[in-house]
């Protein structure tokens, strides 16, 4: 059973998509958020530090750098990386795709939260790039690795939202296949 924080936090996500399909994200506050959670505002600010958080947010992070971490060093970093975040995948338990689906789907058809999207990479980037260098790339090449796959799996995401046609992990892997491809 999930603690109360837990529940908190998923009501809260349950009802920020519910009025941001409503009224569109700019359209709505943290405050009403809150309000039709049956919550306080600072109590939504507990659980997401932005009203964006509640859309953008990578919890994955640790998984990806010790699965690129357990990729052959002889692989070029773009294959060890994007073999490092296939095995990352695999070893997670599958999203519930019509939430990440709608999340992501908002995201896309908001510019602001695009940016935010971008900005939000980063700490997945220097992840990347940590694990790369970790194995044996350098800084450099290393970040320009974890740059390409994010940007990759960015638009592969943003795509797969707006669209109804494949699973999530097709959309991964197709990103991560094009990379490859292209690459090697």
């Amino acid at each position: 059973m999930a603690s109360k924080t837990e529940r908190t936090r998923e009501r809260l996500l349950a009802v920020a998509l519910e009025l941001f399909v409503e009224q569109g994200y700019d359209g709505t506050s943290a405050g009403q958020i809150a309000a039709r959670a049956g919550v306080t505002e600072m109590t939504f600010f507990r659980h997401f530090p932005t009203k964006a958080s509640l859309l953008i947010g990578d919890p994955y992070d640790p998984v990806i750098g010790t699965a690129i971490r357990d990729q052959s060093s002889s692989l070029d970093p773009i294959s060890r990386a994007a073999q490092g975040i296939r095995s990352a995948w695999q070893q997670l338990p599958t999203p519930a795709s019509i939430e990440v689906r709608s999340r992501l789907r908002i995201v896309a058809q908001t510019p602001s939260l695009r940016a935010a999207m971008t900005s939000g990479t980063a700490a997945t980037e220097a992840v990347i790039t940590e694990a790369l260098v970790d194995g044996g790339t350098a800084q450099r090449e290393a970040a320009i690795a974890a740059s390409a796959v994010m940007a990759a799996l960015n638009t592969a995401l943003l795509e797969w939202s707006l669209a109804e046609d494949e699973e999530l992990g097709q959309a991964i892997n197709t990103a991560l296949d094009v990379l490859v491809n292209r690459h090697g």
